[in-house]
């Protein structure tokens, strides 16, 4: 579990000071996630231990949200100004989530049955 969190932690700490050091618009562990996907990509494969724990760390996600729930009563009154655009946000971004992922999978099916079709003809 120990290596587990140093690939995790590791990687959010070097996405934390590029995003410092570039002064880029992009948090720090979006930036690390996005260099671990490029890491993991690279080795075309997923480390031993990180397949073991990363289900049980994935089990706790939900503790992730107790911050952003705090912050939502902190400054309800100037959320509570601007009502019907964040809910226009937040509906538009819960469906472009859910159909941008659905499409790119519908047509990467597509290509895999062309592809099989062409193999077997």
């Amino acid at each position: 579990m120990i290596e587990t969190l140093l690939w995790l932690v590791g990687y959010q700490l070097a996405g934390e000071l590029i995003s410092k050091t570039f002064s880029l618009p992009l948090p720090g562990p979006v930036l690390g996630m996005l260099l671990l996907f490029i890491t993991l990509c690279l080795r075309k494969s997923v480390p031993d231990t990180m397949k073991t724990h990363v289900p049980r760390f994935l089990s706790h996600l939900s503790l992730l949200f107790i911050p952003a729930g705090g912050a939502v009563l902190a400054y309800k009154d100037l959320l509570a100004g601007y009502g019907w655009q964040l809910l226009t946000v937040l509906a538009l971004a819960t469906v472009l989530t859910l159909l941008v992922p659905g499409a790119a999978l519908k047509l990467l099916l597509s290509r895999r049955r062309a592809h099989h079709h062409e193999e077997q003809t």
